[in-house]
């Protein structure tokens, strides 16, 4: 399964690193109201109780001259009487210390609640058989152990998986330095990102399979080593489950509303930006119509969405479009006062950490501008249609009720970026910048190039600080959190219209491409056209978007 190789190391490689401080916020974190599990640095998985750990102590680095290209492996320090360690630590050098590992003990029996008819008489967790050598470093010296980084792999008893490695920086460790669980409590892991490749050994982060609002898998971040010579290997790790039907670790209406008071992001808009965002409400007020297929005609809608069509799917039998004339121009350009963004809060993790959706909508998308060399091209209509939802996920972590990453919506996909590599406004609120007329959402200002950076060909997202911009932690309604239970959350009427938000308008597209393309130098047309062959489908006419429920992530996890 594994290899042991071996390979040369200069001696400045060897060098141990001063124990770096974690990262922090760049303001303290508040005392949150009081609830029941939430930021009590403790949660009850079931059978499971758990601690998060971001104290580590060094043991060995692949501290390579490429920065970027060494990692460093760390033991979890300042561990809690009773509790113990499921796996090492990994992260790259040229980050700060910013992660996490879990450390577990069987939760405290509750007599009251036992069933005995169901009950499991193995204990949760318990040490390894042994441990198989996965790799070794070295440093080129026959015999010397000096300076070497051992990885081993638990090899867990019967019924019982293994969660993570452990690094040594000599001998084989201990049993009792580590413990295996009970594979009934554990669920499928993935590996996630590459942190570390040397010739067949690669160095990965896990996560687990299973992921979104209605899943159970609980990342415990540790590391995966895995070896390409063996391709299509299943990863030797599990993760753990949540087995606690209460979800007793996620925040309740009071904590909710404290953690976007102080973590809501400032969203700022395109200083050149003509389509700005507004209330749901306010859109309808001012003119939106419900067509029906085979109706000419519309029908005002009501200003919380009650005559909308609810549930079902996105079948084409409704619609919502503009009003037509000078109203139709008016409701394009939104209203800025009005604007607010709209949360859904979810489990995310298997609940060990909570992800806030904020939503914003505007009335209208406004065309692309293409990106050829030092050319800028504004395109007739490619790209624009009738509303446009967005939006931005904070990930919180429930242990602490800290801030961990936020996902940037970028139009059909996103990335998910960690804490210490925002920006910040104001405490710990972060800055989300707005693309001009797409809406698509970056975490610092610039120009984003869809298609190819290399060749300097794709349509922009242009994103800089202006006097546009809405608050979310003041200016926000909070529309769904389903975990609370039924009828905690009011969610509005207009939230359950499943069809989509804007016509389908289908035009010749092609015509204003090749236009293009034929007033370009001659070396560029063939390159152009590759682009071009390549945009979505929906940049080739007006098709306005389903809403915020209809989307995969409502209930799955994000993309990336």
């Amino acid at each position: 399964m594994f290899g042991c190789e071996c390979f040369y190391r200069k001696k400045m490689d060897l060098l141990p690193l001063s124990d770096p401080e974690p990262f922090s916020l760049p303001a303290p974190l508040p005392q949150w109201p009081h609830g029941q599990g939430f930021s009590s640095g403790k949660l009850n998985l079931g059978e499971l109780e758990v601690v998060k750990i971001s104290r580590f102590k060094f043991i060995w680095s692949s501290n390579l001259e490429d920065k970027k290209k060494g990692v460093t492996f760390y033991k979890p320090v300042g561990i809690p009487d009773g509790f113990y360690i499921l796996g090492h630590y990994c992260q790259s050098n040229d980050q700060p210390l910013r992660g996490f590992v879990l450390v577990a003990r069987e939760a405290p029996s509750k007599s009251e609640a036992t069933d005995f008819s169901t009950r499991v008489t193995s204990p949760a967790l318990r040490e390894p058989l042994d441990y198989t050598l996965a790799w070794k470093s070295n440093d080129g010296r026959e015999g010397s152990l000096e300076g070497c980084g051992f990885f081993w792999l638990p090899q867990p008893p019967e019924g019982y998986k293994s969660v993570g490695f452990l690094v040594t920086s000599s001998k084989k460790p201990k049993l009792d330095k580590v413990r295996c669980v009970r594979a009934d409590l554990t669920d499928r892991c993935e590996k996630y990102r590459v942190m570390h490749s040397e010739f067949s050994f690669r160095v990965w982060s896990t996560r687990p399979y299973h992921r979104g609002m209605l899943r159970r898998g609980v990342s415990v971040g540790t590391f995966s080593c895995i070896s390409d010579s063996i391709p299509g290997l299943e990863l030797p790790l599990s993760c753990l489950k949540n087995l606690d039907p209460s979800l007793h670790g996620m925040p309740n209406c009071d904590q909710i509303h404290a953690l976007i008071n102080h973590y809501g992001p400032t969203f700022f808009f395109h200083p050149d930006e003509i389509y700005l965002p507004s209330s749901v409400s306010w859109f309808f007020e001012n003119g939106a119509l419900l067509f029906r297929k085979g109706d000419s005609v519309g029908e005002p809608i009501d200003v919380g969405g009650s005559n909308l069509p609810s549930g079902g799917c996105n079948d084409g039998e409704f619609w919502i479009d503009l009003p037509s004339g000078d109203q139709r121009k008016t409701i394009k350009l939104g209203n800025l006062a009005s604007a607010k963004l709209y949360l859904h809060v979810k489990p995310a993790l298997g609940g060990t950490f909570t992800d806030i959706a904020l939503w914003i909508f505007c009335p209208f998308n406004g065309p692309a501008t293409l990106k050829v060399g030092i050319m800028n091209i504004a395109l007739n209509k490619i790209g624009q249609h009738v509303c446009d939802w967005e939006h931005v996920t904070l990930r919180i972590c429930n242990f602490a009720g800290e801030l961990w990453s936020i996902y940037f919506s970028q139009h059909s996909g996103g990335v998910w970026v960690n804490a210490y590599e925002l920006e910040y406004i104001q405490g710990n609120k972060a800055i989300i910048y707005s693309s001009r007329n797409g809406h698509a959402s970056f975490p610092h200002p610039g120009t984003y190039i869809q298609g190819s950076a290399k060749l300097g060909i794709g349509i922009r997202n242009d994103c800089a600080s202006s006097n546009f911009y809405v608050n979310s932690s003041t200016h926000y309604e909070l529309v769904a959190a389903e975990y609370l239970g039924d009828g905690i959350v009011a969610e509005p009427g207009w939230l359950q219209f499943m069809r989509k938000w804007g016509p389908t308008v289908v035009y010749d597209s092609r015509t204003e491409l090749d236009k293009i393309v034929h007033v370009l130098p001659v070396m560029l047309q063939s390159s152009v056209k590759n682009f071009f062959y390549k945009l979505p489908v929906e940049l080739y006419g007006e098709e306005g978007p389903t809403g915020p429920k209809e989307k995969n992530n409502w209930v799955g996890d994000e993309r990336g």
